[in-house]
């Protein structure tokens, strides 16, 4: 069971991907182009070219994940145009999972002092 927690890393990947590709292609694409190890727990986030639909590919410890999501209507509001802007909270990924813009959102911290 997948579990979206602050503490996690997510990558967004600017660029689209061809969504026939699977588990070993997709890892692949992470150690090539992203440059990070897909073995390292960090949920790795794609999108097609018309933004329709998302995959995240993440390893648990014993296997990887390959979910994907396919919007019944409409497109994503938000994705990354920059490096600068790849990584995200866990907020924002619940917002972006939503077809939602997480830049234009008021989110507070996920940690603050008690």
């Amino acid at each position: 069971m997948l579990q979206i927690t602050p503490h996690q890393k997510f990558f967004l990947s600017i660029e689209p991907l061809d969504f026939r590709k699977g588990i070993d292609s997709m890892a692949a694409v992470c150690k090539q182009k992203l440059q990070a190890d897909p073995m390292s727990g960090i949920l790795f986030i794609f999108a097609n070219r018309k933004r329709t639909a998302i995959k995240i590919l993440v390893y648990d410890g014993q296997g990887f994940w390959l979910c994907m999501k396919r919007f019944s209507r409409g497109r994503l509001a938000w994705w990354p145009e920059s490096l600068a802007s790849n990584q995200v909270s866990a907020s924002q990924l619940q917002i972006l999972l939503y077809q939602g813009d997480p830049t234009r959102a008021d989110i507070p911290s996920d940690w603050r002092r008690i």
